[in-house]
């Protein structure tokens, strides 16, 4: 270790890669959580209360630097990115008008994953020839598991998805686009950042766009007062999403970016796993047969990155 870096505060790859791995496991009980805070507080109200909550936790548990310390371009860039994303799938989500809908939704914000491996390979750095073929085979193939194991015991009926594009496509656009943002936020970020997360600066931002969403939703308040369980499922959610966010922010600075982006793909089967627990729901063939099939395209992305490697 040099003196450059022990004064930037060196952090050893393998370990900010491993914290960077936590976030998805920690990620892997939102869903079932925000679930419960949805059905006690509304889908608006609920996703506000949350973010105000992790905005408290994240001001306790990891304080921003000063932010005359972030680069500008950090700032404004990653914050616009971070914002829009959050605020796009909260978006989409209340827009889905059924639940066949709102597996569609999620589906296509599981997009992500893809889209940041292939956005890694294509603008990461080293730069390889070839990168972006050698990983769409593994992309392909874990995508098609996400869209078994997300589509739940009745699989995923494309026809009928392509008609509820065609006749609502707003919150698919908007899953789309905040899937890409997501993606793009995760492998330009970093060398905007001069190593310093913002994720304490920008989700302030997240709560102040949920709030302007509920007050002009319409939604209005609960019927009944929630009780001290719903509260503790606010906080829960809070610690789950603000933690995952520190986890990831941590990792893409200082770890392997490519090591997250194929594993990145377990995101959305161990929300679904996570999920079947919290809520009582069993796990059917379909789901096990994504799972393989997430982690055979881990995998070929995995052997696809060594091949890469060695030949540079």
């Amino acid at each position: 270790m040099d003196a450059d870096e022990k004064r930037l505060g060196y952090v050893p790859a393998t370990r900010a890669t491993a914290v960077g791995l936590l976030a998805i496991v920690v990620w892997s009980l939102m869903t079932a959580l925000v679930r419960v805070v949805a059905e006690s507080f509304g889908a608006t109200l609920g996703s506000a209360l949350i973010y105000t909550a992790g905005v408290a936790l994240l001001l306790v548990f990891h304080r921003p630097a000063p932010l005359a310390r972030y680069p500008k371009r950090y700032l404004m860039v990653g914050g616009a990115l971070f914002v829009f994303y959050e605020s796009s799938i909260s978006l989409s989500i209340g827009l889905a008008s059924t639940a066949e809908q709102s597996v569609e939704v999620s589906l296509v914000n599981y997009l992500w994953p893809t889209l940041m491996v292939l956005l890694a390979a294509a603008i990461g750095r080293p730069r390889r020839k070839g990168a972006v073929w050698r990983a769409i085979p593994g992309a392909v193939v874990a995508t098609m598991g996400v869209a078994l194991a997300v589509g739940g015991n009745s699989g995923l009926d494309v026809g009928a998805a392509l008609g509820h594009v065609a006749s609502d496509p707003l919150p698919y656009l908007l899953a789309f686009l905040g899937a890409f943002a997501w993606s793009l936020y995760a492998v330009i970020t970093p060398a905007m950042s001069d190593g310093l997360d913002g994720t304490s600066v920008f989700f302030p931002g997240v709560a102040v766009v949920l709030w302007i969403i509920h007050l002009t939703s319409g939604e209005g308040m609960p019927d009944a007062v929630p009780g001290p369980l719903a509260w503790a499922a606010v906080v829960a959610s809070a610690a789950v999403i603000a933690g995952g966010y520190a986890f990831w922010g941590y990792g893409i600075l200082h770890g392997s970016l490519k090591t997250l982006a194929v594993a990145s793909y377990a995101t959305p089967v161990l929300s679904v796993a996570a999920s079947a627990v919290i809520l009582g729901l069993s796990l059917t063939l379909p789901f096990w047969c994504g799972a393989l099939l997430v982690v055979a395209g881990s995998v070929l992305n995995w052997l696809a990155e060594r091949l890469g490697g060695n030949k540079a």
